[in-house]
């Protein structure tokens, strides 16, 4: 197998300085969602970290010390729609800006059961697409009143599925009230949503300096597949030592540049609403194993603009959010 190039910011962006610029991660506290703040924090930005568990954001954040920038860690929980409204008044009463917000945090449902949140949404599509979804519209004004400010949304190499097996979101039944439920299939279309959402806003925003965009991180090295009962998770721990050493995977480091990249660079603002991916063995399309800043979705129903806007009308009614 050839070596994969893995795609990094280049030096001018890493040397970029971030002092007096304020940055919101979720699930900051772990994974690509750590490592995407520890260098915004390297080069001084200060970052709201939005975790779930603040003990353990604070914890980690204790890795940050000596570097140039700040830091401030605040509970957010995805899977709470009001959670999500209290961290959005939080913020908005305490940030007069918001240069860069990545929503990073998501999660696979491993027990293959459909289970559903607080508020009555499927958990994986809840806590990837709809939490994110009424966190981000809460922040527009911010974003707004920000000059160049970026958004950012994690998809997956798992949305563009293959030639013969495209994921799409089934607007119809986004919650699997009416169709069996398979967790994969559950994943695919939330990040299929996240694509869409991406697309859709950044059409919506064009002209107000707030660029978008949606990315794959790459295969990251995590505890993706803990939680999903004894089989599942021993399959897991009995493939992960064979990818790591084939070189296949990425570590956190590594996938996080992407999102950096979209936060950072020149060049992202001239791609609102793309979908930029690191590269991937993952891609079932042998064209798209090398990835791309930006590159374009193989996946028809994740660049339907039709279908995007029907999504993000019918998601500000199952969160409660009046349109923009």
């Amino acid at each position: 197998m050839a070596k994969r190039i893995i795609r990094r910011i280049d030096e001018a962006t890493a040397a970029k300085d971030l002092q007096g610029k304020v940055y919101i991660v979720t699930g900051a506290n772990s994974g690509v969602g750590l490592e995407t703040t520890r260098q915004l924090v390297k080069q001084g930005g200060h970052v709201v970290m939005a975790c779930r568990r603040v003990d353990a954001g604070e914890e980690e954040a204790r890795s940050f010390e000596g570097m140039k920038g700040t830091h401030e860690v605040m509970r957010l929980d995805l899977a709470d729609l009001q959670s999500v409204r209290d961290f959005a008044a939080a913020f908005v009463s305490t940030h007069g800006r918001l240069d860069g917000l990545a929503c990073n945090a998501g999660m696979v449902n491993m027990k293959n059961e459909r289970i559903l949140t607080k508020d009555g949404l499927e958990t994986t599509i809840g806590i990837s697409y709809f939490g994110h979804f009424l966190l981000t519209e809460l922040l527009l004004d911010v974003l707004k009143q920000t000059d160049d400010a970026r958004m950012v949304i994690l998809s997956s190499v798992v949305h563009a599925g293959s030639p013969s097996s495209r994921p799409q979101v089934h607007l119809d039944d986004l919650n699997y009230e009416s169709r069996p439920f398979n967790n994969m299939a559950a994943y695919g279309e939330a990040k299929v949503a996240t694509t869409l959402y991406a697309m859709e806003l950044g059409a919506r925003l064009e002209g107000t300096g707030v660029t978008v965009a949606s990315v794959h991180p790459g295969w990251a090295r995590s505890n993706f597949g803990s939680g999903g009962g004894f089989i599942m998770s021993a399959a897991m721990t009995m493939m992960r030592p064979f990818v790591n050493m084939a070189g296949m995977t990425d570590s956190s480091e590594e996938s996080a540049q992407t999102s950096l990249h979209v936060l950072l660079s020149d060049d992202a603002p001239n791609h609102s609403g793309a979908y930029f991916s690191q590269s991937s063995v993952l891609y079932r399309d042998a064209e798209c194993k090398n990835g791309g800043w930006p590159m374009e979705t193989p996946n028809p129903h994740a660049k339907d603009m039709g279908v995007a806007k029907q999504l993000v009308s019918i998601s500000r009614e199952l969160v409660g959010r009046p349109a923009q």
